[in-house]
């Protein structure tokens, strides 16, 4: 089966589960249901060749009901062929099942989502912000936050422990020179603690 011919046989494998069908330069696009999202998801990297989830993005609607809409990029190794498929969500409800564990990819992308929009997804094993720190109030993506931000309480820096003590003194490459994935040189300068004097080495 070729990539052309695998897009038009989605219609017949999922019915009315696709809702509209749009085409825009070479690529297909499907809207779907939130609530047939994982076994259209399941369909296509198990039987359909979607093995890899490019990426997953989200937009605010702002006014409008649903509010948001989230976009999944698939795509075929085997066959090279791209997949769009696009679903919406109502503010209410504000939640969509996770495809982490149909393709782990969707991973991070769904706590990006999470972070920035604040859209959550149902059975993630790990949802928790991946940008901004925990705790954090807003969503920065979403229309109504201001472009000049908003004031909030993260110091500049945060450390979480203190940084390790090193009694060899302070290293720094200088040169490194490689040939592939073989290391073929190394320089580096070491300062010493007592004098505070550096010294330069090379490692070939």
């Amino acid at each position: 089966m070729t990539g052309p011919e695998l897009l038009d046989s989605l219609p017949k494998l999922l019915g009315p589960k696709l809702q509209v069908k749009t085409e825009f330069r070479g690529e297909t696009t499907y809207t779907i249901l939130p609530e047939d999202l994982r076994e259209i998801a399941k369909l296509c990297r198990d039987d359909l060749s979607f093995d890899y989830l490019i990426d997953i993005t989200s937009i605010d609607n702002h006014g409008e009901d649903p509010r948001w809409e989230l976009v999944y990029e698939l795509y075929s190794m085997t066959l090279a062929v791209h997949l769009r498929l696009k679903l919406r969500v109502s503010e209410e409800i504000g939640a969509v099942d996770t495809v982490s564990d149909i393709w782990p990819t969707a991973n991070w992308h769904e706590r990006e989502i999470y972070d920035m929009m604040g859209i959550k997804f149902n059975g993630h094993p790990d949802l928790r912000r991946i940008l901004m720190w925990d705790g954090y109030p807003f969503f920065p993506l979403r229309k109504e936050f201001p472009l000049e931000g908003l004031p909030s309480e993260m110091p500049d820096v945060a450390f979480t422990k203190s940084a390790p003590h090193d009694p060899a003194g302070r290293l720094h490459l200088w040169r490194l020179g490689c040939c592939s994935d073989r290391l073929v040189e190394l320089r580096v300068r070491q300062r010493n603690v007592a004098t505070s004097r550096w010294s330069a080495r090379l490692w070939r």
